[in-house]
This record gives structure tokens, C-alpha cells and sequence, in this order.
């Protein structure tokens, strides 16, 4: 018989990665459509104060998948769910996988955006980041493009993965949801 590796995977998500989950997800759940609101309700103070929100929490939102990704590295994840068919294993992996790419990528890129535009990225009133680029409108346009595709594509796999936990909990009734939830939820 041949090791799969599995044997020394931990039983269970370790806490501090099913917090670090958790407020991610509420910080990208807010994100997305305050991204959208802050593009299409015109020069305005509110659309300034949502420009600044939108940066701040995208600096969060890349220490907090960097933070998660040490966590996962040193505590490693449970193995797939043994109940998933190959399909659902593939789906799962690719999506989670893209997810972090995204999180991780998405700040960067709009970080590059920003300083393409020559927009000061202040972390909620707390620092300001250096510029990533010259200010240079066609190096704008590229980063934005990518920033948008970037958000549609989180868009759909946020959503992708949140139906994946319905289905689960609803449909399927099994424990992939309990996994990530802390232990006091019975998880």
C-alpha cells in the first residue's frame, strides 16, 4: 500500500485559519459591492470616502491572505472531505486555490492601478503606501482592466463557493460546512 500523505494531515482547520476565514469573507463580502456602488455613483464625497475604504480594506484583505497562507502552511488542512466525488474534489481545489491567487493578487493590482493614476493608497488614515509604478494613463487602463476581470472572476467564485456550502449543508446534509465553523458552533 502506498502513503498518501494524508496520515499526517491534521484532523481539523486549525482555529486560527477558520478565523482568519471568516473575517475575510466578511471583509470580501463588503468589498465586492462597495467596489461596485463606488464605480457608478459619481464624483462625490461618498464615492471619495468608498475610494478609501476600498483601498484600506484591500491592504487588509492581502496581510490577512498572506497571515492565512503561513497559518496553512504550518498547520497544514484536513484532506479533502471524503464524501466529495472526483469532481467536486477538482472544483473545490481549483476554486479555493484561485481564491487565494485572487486575494492575494487583486490588492497588488489595484495597488498598481492607484499609482498608474498617481492616487495615494492611505491605510485607513494610518500610513500611506509608496507607489508601485510611474503615473502613466495606459499602465492605469491595463491594471484597471485586470482589477475588473480580477472582481468578476472573485465575484463568481465567491459565489460558486458559498453555493458549494449550501448545497452541502442543505442538500447533501454532510459536515463540509462544520469543518470551517469554530467548535463551539459544532464545527
Amino acid at each position: 500500500m502506498t502513503d498518501t500523505g494524508f496520515s499526517s494531515r491534521p484532523k481539523d482547520y486549525a482555529p486560527l485559519g477558520k478565523a482568519l476565514h471568516w473575517v475575510s469573507a466578511l471583509i470580501v463580502l463588503g468589498i465586492i459591492p462597495a467596489g461596485i456602488v463606488m464605480t457608478n455613483i459619481g464624483p462625490s464625497p461618498l464615492q471619495n470616502r468608498l475610494f478609501d475604504l476600498h483601498r484600506s480594506f484591500g491592504v487588509a484583505i492581502f496581510a490577512l491572505a498572506l497571515w492565512r497562507v503561513v497559518v496553512r502552511l504550518y498547520h497544514g488542512a484536513p484532506a479533502p472531505y471524503a464524501g466529495l466525488t472526483k469532481f467536486e474534489r477538482i472544483a473545490s481545489a481549483a476554486t479555493h486555490h484561485t481564491l487565494y491567487l485572487l486575494l492575494l493578487a487583486m490588492p497588488v493590482i489595484g495597488w498598481l492601478m492607484t499609482s498608474a493614476y498617481r492616487v495615494d493608497v492611505s491605510v485607513f488614515g494610518l500610513f500611506t503606501l509608496p507607489h508601485l509604478a510611474p503615473k502613466d494613463e495606459a499602465l492605469f487602463i491595463l491594471f484597471q482592466r485586470l482589477h475588473f476581470a480580477g472582481a468578476i472572476l472573485m465575484t463568481f467564485l465567491v459565489l460558486l463557493h458559498i453555493a458549494g456550502a449550501v448545497k452541502h449543508t442543505l442538500v447533501n446534509k454532510d459536515i463540509v460546512l462544520w469543518r470551517m465553523l469554530p467548535k463551539s458552533w459544532g464545527g
